[in-house]
């Protein structure tokens, strides 16, 4: 408490970052000491002005200079607050500065990143700082990986204890993508080498969990009862982050495995999901293409009020071990925008207020908050259901 501020979100000007700071302002307690962080002061201004049109309370919300670019003034932002909330991608060409600077002040740190490679370097070159200074550098807090993480945790809560567990998790949804989404997804695709190397230097320097066993599940295409429709292996960050929660917490059993497949519902749907993927991938590897589809979305482009109220997802995870089966659901509205900057700031509160585990360095969303952040998009909207026991 001897900071000036509980939360600082940075990146308020971007699509995402706005959609953030609009949800704190409706739903922060008044006596959060939080404030907007970034380089442009006028943007800073008119969405602080926006605000304040929904909720006078926010008319002097303080504004503070930070750039990317400029590290001091990233140090400087980051010791003045408890709780440091980013939106500002694609992180693996804007995010470490920040990263580095939350850790060296012992500041917890949350953003919406879903770049395997970034979230490997950071543990490679910052988790150690990070547990000594106390800071937790949680990673992945919107649509990827919450829903996937605690979804997981809590399929995993419904199953008995000390037994060899399988979970597998089936993702639908329907949204639009803003620019800012399209042009990370795209810089994640033309650096494939590079995140294979990272995620190898990762594998070795991190421990593993002493006499138990966790892995992701490579399966294949197939039609899924319980997904009820066609899946296919979805090779997002989601795996990755359920089984580091899986390494560090016990209740996941002696032996866990976990599968993330994408569900449709009718077979030429997936298999012209699976050639337009291949095709923006194999694009994304010639800088002529790729910088070509870079302007076919502009940071700050996003879907419309209208069509992000249309949205939706639903995650059904099917949980097997000691004889039981379950089937849960983690259900939402809009992915990419709205439910985003719902878990986001929620991460942000959780962190600066709520009673949780001591933990310290990169941790997950489960493993950091777990049943804590659960509650809290509970009451936000966010469902956590048992389908079938």
């Amino acid at each position: 408490m001897d900071r000036s501020y509980d939360i600082v979100l940075f990146g308020a000007t971007g699509f995402t970052g706005a959609l953030t700071a609009r949800y704190l302002a409706r739903n922060a307690a008044p006596e959060v000491r939080w404030a907007l962080a970034g380089r442009n002061q006028a943007k800073l201004a008119a969405v602080r002005d926006s605000l304040a049109a929904d909720n006078p309370g926010t008319a002097d919300l303080p504004l503070l200079h930070a750039d990317a670019t400029d590290p001091a003034s990233l140090r400087e932002i980051a010791g003045s607050t408890r709780v440091m909330a980013t939106t500002v991608g694609p992180y693996i060409s804007h995010g470490e500065p920040l990263v580095a600077a939350c850790a060296e002040a012992g500041t917890d740190y949350a953003d919406i990143s879903g770049e395997p490679e970034f979230v490997d370097l950071m543990y490679l070159r910052h988790h150690g700082r990070a547990t000594e200074t106390g800071a937790r550098l949680v990673h992945c807090c919107g649509f990827d990986s919450i829903p996937h993480d605690l979804g997981a945790y809590f399929t995993v809560q419904q199953l008995p204890e000390g037994v060899p567990l399988r979970v597998e998790g089936f993702v639908r949804a329907d949204g639009k993508m803003s620019g800012g989404t399209f042009r990370s997804a795209l810089t994640s695709f033309s650096r494939v080498p590079q995140a294979a190397k990272t995620a190898r230097e990762r594998r070795r320097a991190e421990p593993r969990p002493a006499g138990r066993t966790v892995r992701a599940l490579r399966g294949a295409p197939r039609h899924d009862a319980t997904a009820g429709g066609w899946v296919l292996p979805l090779p997002t960050i989601d795996p990755q982050v359920v089984v580091r929660s899986a390494a560090a917490i016990e209740r996941y059993g002696p032996d866990f495995g976990y599968g993330h497949y994408l569900s449709v519902r009718r077979l030429p749907v997936a298999v012209g999901l699976a050639a337009g993927a291949a095709g923006l991938f194999a694009l994304a590897q010639v800088p002529p293409a790729r910088g070509f589809l870079l302007t076919r979305k502009l940071p700050g482009d996003g879907p419309t009020a209208q069509q992000r109220a249309r949205s939706w997802f639903r995650v059904r995870f099917a949980g097997e071990g000691g004889g039981q089966r379950v089937v849960t659901e983690v259900a939402g509205g809009d992915p990419g925008y709205d439910e985003t900057a719902k878990m986001l700031a929620e991460s942000a509160l959780c962190l600066a207020f709520d009673d949780l585990p001591a933990t310290a360095g990169q941790v997950t969303t489960a493993v950091a908050m777990g049943d804590a952040l659960t509650d809290r998009l509970r009451k936000a909207g966010i469902a956590f259901t048992v389908v079938e026991r």
